[in-house]
């Protein structure tokens, strides 16, 4: 039974909200890879700078030896946007992980991004972020879910998707 997950997507998408509620619901622990990046990674990401994938690798073995470390259920939500930077996660977390990607589109997104406060990551930076992403593959474990709906209601899709990969 899958007991690692990683709520993954574009900035701005819900990762964070969706992956604490998400986590609640299925008595999970919830950690979120923002707080996990090096300082030198927010300073350039505040300053407007794309990060280079040299930036994120070791971001990224820090997720994974997160995922790794926990005895318990846990749900991280990180951005995980291209195949390779899940290939580290799952390497280095060397236990099964189901990544859930929330997915939506620039506009939803942006809107969304327009109205957070307090958060490194700007604007500017979205366009990046589409650029990077790849869907999960067929042959990853997990889901995608739009977000173009209520955190309820995503969470009861994730929820449902859970529920239905236990059996």
């Amino acid at each position: 039974m899958m007991d690692r997950f990683v709520v993954m997507g574009v900035s701005g998408c819900g990762k964070s909200s969706i992956g604490a509620m998400f986590a609640a619901q299925i008595g999970a622990r919830f950690v979120d890879a923002d707080d996990l990046h090096p300082e030198g990674n927010i300073a350039k990401m505040a300053a407007g700078i794309a990060l280079t994938d040299m930036d994120r690798t070791p971001w990224l073995e820090a997720v994974g030896l997160k995922l790794a470390q926990r005895k318990e259920p846990l749900v991280i939500a990180c951005s995980a946007l291209k195949r390779s930077y899940r290939d580290i996660i799952r390497n280095k977390a060397a236990t099964p992980v189901a990544f859930l990607h929330l997915d939506g589109t620039h506009d939803v997104i942006a809107a969304r991004m327009a109205a957070r406060e307090d958060h490194f990551m700007p604007t500017t930076l979205l366009d990046s972020q589409f650029a990077a992403l790849e869907p999960l593959g067929s042959d990853e474990a997990g889901t995608r879910v739009d977000v173009d709906q209520t955190p309820n209601a995503i969470v009861a899709e994730l929820v449902a998707h859970f529920e239905k990969e236990k059996l």
